[in-house]
């Protein structure tokens, strides 16, 4: 399977979160949730907070609802049904509920099996079912903004963070660890700059931390400019079709067409700008600089708690299937943003530091387009009032 993109060629009917947020906000389950955590057993049954349920999901009821009304006819439809140990069929808030824990602790099936009364190959069928469910159901909520009006609003918030103007969003990478035998010589692919098996993760977010575009598949051993280069962003960009909106005036003739941010690792151009490198820097650059790593922030952050949001992706995943694994990302993405959308306060538990790659240095890009070293500049004079 090739890397995924979160821009898809083929017509979408959106849906309006605000009116599904009702569904959202009834419980359809009566008493589901007493009877399940009654049947939890091990470790979380031991919890002092197992009765609090964003304690297990890292959601609230309310988004978990909502999520129910997304997979529920995809769920339902498919022939086999799954059961508990015991006999009784999962319903579809059990199933839900197991691909979450999956999805949210990143503990082993066998360890979600025994707390579940499942047998782990269970857990899996069930969690992949899920997110085969949520990839159909719920791509509305990942992606890039489609009216002007959309960007106009994530400019205006960019611009609140540090003054940035015409700014559209923010872009870093991640890495994703795996376990993999190093005698196997295919897998050293993988082996990334600081010596890991990893898999890459583009993003772009907005002034929310909600991901706009994700990229996803390419081996840690990709430097962070080639997996941009070698993306659907990138291509939509150079090709005048992405970041072709409304240009603001500077003054005395100049424009500012619209950009994105990240940090050295990415090549600086026109629709792309970075920091200025160096130490002699005048006064403006490094106040560039410092409004440029300010409003940067909101990137590290939404990576940082789409990690913590998603257990599955933190730490080090055993053997993943690494072709399944950018389908696991994708809709751990998806569940990051939906709590953003339903504005869960559950999420405010989660992280909000901005480290997101422990261990890893940044990388430097050399690479500094003529036209985006005249855009920056532009930008640099203006930001100091000259």
């Amino acid at each position: 399977m090739g890397p995924v993109r979160g821009f898809r060629k083929r017509k979408r009917a959106e849906k309006k979160v605000d009116a599904l947020s009702s569904v959202a906000a009834a419980d359809h389950s009566g008493d589901w949730w007493d009877d399940f955590s009654r049947r939890i057993t091990g470790s979380l049954s031991l919890s002092k907070e197992v009765c609090m349920f964003e304690s297990v999901f890292k959601m609230s009821r309310k988004t978990f609802n909502y999520i129910c009304s997304l997979v529920r006819d995809d769920l339902m439809a498919k022939t086999s049904n799954f059961s508990f140990s015991n006999g009784h069929l999962m319903t579809i808030e059990d199933q839900v509920a197991i691909a979450l824990r999956r999805l949210s602790s990143g503990d082993s099936l066998l360890s979600i099996g025994l707390s579940f009364g499942l047998n782990h190959s269970t857990v899996s069928a069930v969690t992949w079912r899920f997110v085969e469910a949520m990839e159909e159901r719920g791509f509305h909520h990942l992606r890039w903004p489609n009216s002007e009006q959309e960007m106009e609003s994530i400019k205006r918030k960019f611009e609140k963070v540090r003054g940035l103007p015409n700014c559209c969003g923010a872009i870093d990478t991640t890495h994703i660890m795996m376990c993999l035998p190093s005698a196997d010589a295919s897998n050293k692919v993988w082996l990334d700059p600081e010596k890991n098996h990893s898999m890459v993760v583009q993003a772009i977010v907005d002034a929310e931390m909600r991901f706009m575009d994700i990229v996803t598949g390419w081996p840690g051993s990709m430097a962070e400019s080639v997996v941009l280069r070698n993306s659907g962003f990138f291509k939509l960009c150079e090709k005048g079709m992405r970041l072709n909106g409304k240009k603001m005036e500077l003054g005395e003739g100049l424009e500012l067409a619209e950009y994105i941010i990240g940090d050295s690792s990415f090549p600086l151009l026109p629709w792309l700008l970075t920091p200025y490198q160096g130490k002699e820097l005048c006064e403006s650059m490094v106040e560039f600089n410092a409004r440029h790593s300010a409003t940067r922030v909101v990137v590290q952050r939404a990576l940082a708690r789409f990690k913590d949001m998603c257990g599955i992706v933190q730490g080090e995943m055993w053997r993943p299937d690494k072709h399944k694994l950018p389908r696991i990302i994708h809709v751990c993405c998806i569940l990051h943003n939906i709590a953003i959308d339903l504005e869960d306060e559950a999420r405010n538990q989660t992280s909000v530091s901005p480290q997101h790659d422990s261990g890893y240095r940044e990388q430097i890009c050399n690479f500094d387009d003529k036209d985006g070293v005249a855009a920056r500049d532009r930008l640099c004079r203006y930001l100091s009032g000259r």
